[in-house]
């Protein structure tokens, strides 16, 4: 179990694992409502196209689903020690270059790959993910058409639900060759210099799919073995990465920039700038030494 410098006083893990069943659960019902055009529960509305007046069903489920977790944590544990920060209030809570003042933190991503759940090809995730000392140290990440609800807690360990609460562990693979290696990779976001770099590094084979949680799901089960972001004109936030990253490490995978540096959260800058790479962890460091000889090959100067 986690020691009691894990959590506030007062929050027992046990009780905050059910809570986070229940708030998951209940959030994959109102996301999948959305993307079916159906009535949501919970009393949320049917969202309104646009050529009716609405924002559409992505705004409608963000906005809906935002709600339902804010409401959840503020309701079972109404004098817990943390602050919530959502992708949704983040403009109205952050100060360019000032963290949040709290030991701990709540990051939250109503719904993690919008395009795909626009799109219809259901590779969309929520990531809830709690923050102490700029590092999560318990994610979740749901993805609600598989119905699997992935925890991590640090020094505890990752698995996977389903709804009845049957639990499946984590099969990181054991390829640890490049020539073996199966890429997971981004279907929306890359570029030339992604591309480059990917075939530079002569993978065995590679997948894509939409949301960082499905990507990193992959990894989980053992069907790929790393993923790669290389920022561009923009960067995944730290609500993109907090979650996905807690289950992959308490997994015992790794997840670092490209010159080992950790990932770091409420640092004031939610951008997750660079070259981010996640792994089984089997050869991550000579994978993280090859991407920085490539990406000094094709990008000079670019900031790992």
């Amino acid at each position: 179990m986690l020691g009691a410098n894990f959590l506030p006083n007062g929050v027992n893990l046990e009780a905050l694992l059910k809570t986070l069943r229940h708030l998951s659960w209940g959030a994959a019902d109102i996301l999948r409502a959305y993307a079916r055009a159906e009535q949501p529960p919970y009393g949320f509305p049917k969202a309104l196209q646009v050529e009716d007046g609405g924002d559409g069903p992505v705004s409608a489920a963000d906005l809906a689903v935002n709600q339902w977790l804010m409401e959840g944590f503020e309701s079972y544990f109404p004098s817990a020690d943390w602050k919530l920060l959502s992708e949704e209030t983040a403009k109205e809570q952050l100060v360019e270059g000032e963290s949040l003042k709290s030991d701990w933190l709540w990051i939250l991503d109503p719904l993690d790959g919008t395009k795909d759940f626009l799109q219809g090809t259901g590779e969309y995730a929520v990531h809830l993910a709690l923050v102490s000392g700029h590092e999560p140290l318990l994610g979740v990440v749901l993805l609600p058409e598989l119905q699997e609800l992935w925890f991590g807690v640090m020094g505890v360990g990752s698995w996977c639900e389903d709804r009845e609460g049957n639990k499946t562990p984590t099969r990181l693979s054991q390829r640890n060759t490049f020539s073996e290696l199966i890429l997971i990779a981004s279907r929306n976001h890359r570029d030339e210099r992604l591309e480059n770099l990917i075939e530079n590094l002569g993978f065995g084979g590679s997948k894509s799919v939409g949301s960082v949680g499905c990507k990193v799901a992959t990894i989980l089960r053992g069907e790929t073995d790393l993923y790669l972001s290389l920022s561009g004109k923009s960067a995944p936030k730290d609500w993109d990465m907090a979650a996905p990253e807690a289950v992959l490490k308490a997994a015992g995978g790794m997840f670092t920039h490209a010159d080992g540096r950790p990932l770091q959260y409420n640092t004031g800058d939610v951008r997750q700038k660079g070259c981010l790479i996640a792994s089984n962890g089997k050869n991550h460091l000579e994978l993280c030494e090859k991407a920085l000889q490539q990406i000094n090959i094709i990008d000079p100067g670019f900031k790992v």
